[in-house]
């Protein structure tokens, strides 16, 4: 595990120029649970230390089993078609929490997805269409939220956009969009110490382990990757955004 900080560092400022370029990851780089959460590591040695207390057995990759009864379930309705996602409120509770009080009062309702970058991912949440607005439902504003070695940025993760910032989630969020990655991406990441079951996860489904300790995964799409691949390959401008508006219609939130 020694060598995953280093290669942490390195995806991490990659995905930053990229978020900033708007351009493709080069092959995109990273239940109730019985691992506990914690905070987002957010310098060198804080990532060291968390990698090298990762105890691969305990990792339980819960995003692609049949969610469970009493699972929270999410219909995003969108210009482009129906989006259903699991939530895990156990894994990630206050951005579940904010997530949801912000959707049953209607907030997004109406916003367009402000950026669509193909291969990476698809995002929305922002009433300014920007990327740089957005408001939290806590009381105190903007957020900070544990992550969980449970939820990984595989193909189909709903997680926070927080542009970088740790404790700045807020309404904002993404769907992954990439469905593989390279077998040299790979050897990166057992280079780097990545658990096993996880890497395999990767060049099974795909994802973009470029934002894995970095932004809060708090849902997986179940039904609907047919819209986000949609949506993501949508004719965009040198912004990433849409050329025609791509739009959430209505949210609702049932429990299973």
């Amino acid at each position: 595990m020694k060598k995953l900080f280093v290669l942490l560092c390195a995806v991490l400022a990659l995905s930053l120029l990229l978020t900033a370029c708007g351009d493709k990851p080069e092959d995109a780089a990273p239940s109730e649970s019985d691992v506990p959460a914690a905070s987002i590591p957010t310098d060198p040695e804080e990532i060291k230390a968390h990698n090298e207390e990762i105890d691969e057995a305990s990792i339980n990759l819960i995003q692609f089993d049949t969610p469970a009864a009493g699972t929270k379930v999410a219909t995003i309705k969108t210009s482009a078609g129906d989006i259903k996602i699991a939530l895990y409120d156990k894994e990630a509770p206050k951005a579940v929490e904010n997530w949801i009080a912000l959707a049953e009062k209607g907030y997004y309702n109406g916003l367009k997805f402000y950026e669509v970058i193909p291969t990476v991912r698809i995002s929305t949440g922002d009433p300014e269409n920007s990327g740089n607005g957005g408001e939290s439902s806590f009381d105190s504003g903007k957020f900070a939220d544990e992550y969980s070695l449970n939820l990984w940025h595989f193909n189909g993760a709903v997680a926070m956009n927080n542009n970088g910032v740790s404790d700045a989630n807020d309404s904002k969020f993404y769907i992954i969009q990439n469905n593989g990655i390279s077998e040299e991406l790979g050897q990166e990441m057992i280079d780097g110490g990545f658990p096993t079951k996880v890497i395999d996860k990767y060049l099974e489904v795909g994802g973009v382990p470029n934002y894995d300790f970095k932004d809060t995964v708090f849902g997986q799409v179940i039904e609907g990757m047919d819209v986000v691949e949609q949506i993501a390959s949508a004719a965009r401008d040198e912004q990433n955004k849409p050329s025609e508006d791509i739009t959430i219609d209505s949210i609702t939130i049932e429990t299973l």
